[in-house]
């Protein structure tokens, strides 16, 4: 009995002791697996970082990058991918490009460009420039209102690109494609231009057959003034779309004309002999307060009722701020416009 006793005493021994070591190397093998898992997840997390500072390092790299660019002035030294623009008097085509300018020009008289609906901080071109300094552009873009004591100015803000004659005088489609090469969005504009050229042929087809070749002119109420000017055929703003893209008829005394833009007076008016007239005031809306006695002393001349065009109903109130640029979103409203007014 006692022998007996002792036997199973031993196998019990053994089997406490089988299975303590069981439960020790299944806790040694769960520890190097967390072990393991621990070791994956931190070298995951390393390659992240390694590949997040990667890609940062990338960006600042590429943002820094610089090119040798000609302007009107000579050789300009610019970033090759500019991440802050401003673009003096040429919002429009960074918005149409996509771009947020940092900035958007502002005059104490004529406002701004509305139809662009920017955010953008306004600057204020008959100030300082504090607030262009503030937004501290890495590009500044100039049309061709800048001199070169203007170019200096703006070069001690930032690397600075003055548009050439050559470029301007190209039209909206010339500027784009600058602008667009200058901000990295060359296959963005050529896009736009191939969209826009196909609106253009499409519309002049339609007008061509609606109004065949009755004339249109446009004319500016100046408020304030008591005057009206008339803009000419070789108007950038007007002239351009008007009557070489869209090739609208022109009325005599504008094909005539030589200058931009000229002041006529109301007794002369009638000799204008356009038979639809298209027209802007030169500040606020046709709905401002303080616009209404210009209006009002227009509308009720006895010789501006005399007019053909106005006895006949063929006069059109725009919207001054796209009328008055010639630039390429602008010139898209205009086409919108002349749709609304003759292919009803």
């Amino acid at each position: 009995m006692v022998r007996l006793a002792g036997t199973r005493n031993k196998k019990l021994k053994a089997i406490i002791i089988l299975f303590i070591v069981i439960l020790v190397l299944t806790g040694c093998a769960n520890s190097k697996g967390e072990d393991q898992s621990s070791g994956s997840t931190t070298t995951a997390t390393t390659l992240k970082q390694e590949t997040t500072a990667t890609n940062s390092t990338e960006e600042k790299a590429s943002a820094s990058e610089i090119r040798v660019v000609k302007d009107y002035f000579g050789e300009v030294t610019i970033p090759v991918n500019p991440q802050r623009v401003a673009a003096i008097y040429l919002e429009d085509y960074l918005v149409a490009l996509g771009v947020e300018p940092v900035v958007q020009w502002y005059h104490p008289s004529w406002g701004k460009q509305e139809y662009l609906n920017l955010n953008s901080p306004l600057y204020d071109i008959t100030g300082d420039i504090e607030i262009l300094l503030s937004e501290a552009p890495d590009l500044i873009i100039l049309d061709g209102f800048a001199d070169e004591a203007v170019y200096e100015k703006y070069s001690k803000v930032a690397p600075t690109y003055r548009l050439s004659d050559e470029i301007i005088t190209g039209g909206s489609t010339a500027i784009l494609r600058t602008v667009a090469d200058l901000v990295g969005k060359t296959e963005k504009a050529e896009e736009l231009i191939k969209e826009y050229e196909q609106k253009v042929n499409d519309t002049k087809t339609k007008l061509k057959t609606e109004i065949g070749n009755e004339s249109v002119a446009v004319i500016r109420l100046n408020i304030g003034e008591k005057t009206l000017n008339i803009l000419g055929i070789k108007n950038k703003f007007v002239g351009s779309i008007l009557y070489k893209e869209l090739e609208l008829t022109a009325p005599k005394m504008v094909a005539d004309m030589e200058a931009f833009i000229d002041t006529i007076s109301m007794e002369v008016l009638p000799d204008l002999n356009a038979d639809h007239i298209i027209i802007l005031t030169s500040n606020g809306t046709w709905e401002s307060p303080e616009n209404q006695d210009a209006i009002n002393n227009l509308m009720n001349d006895p010789i501006w009722k005399t007019v053909p065009a106005v006895k006949n109903g063929n006069v059109y109130q725009v919207e001054r701020t796209y009328w008055q640029t010639g630039a390429f979103t602008a010139n898209q409203l205009k086409i919108a416009d002349l749709e609304k007014i003759f292919l009803k």
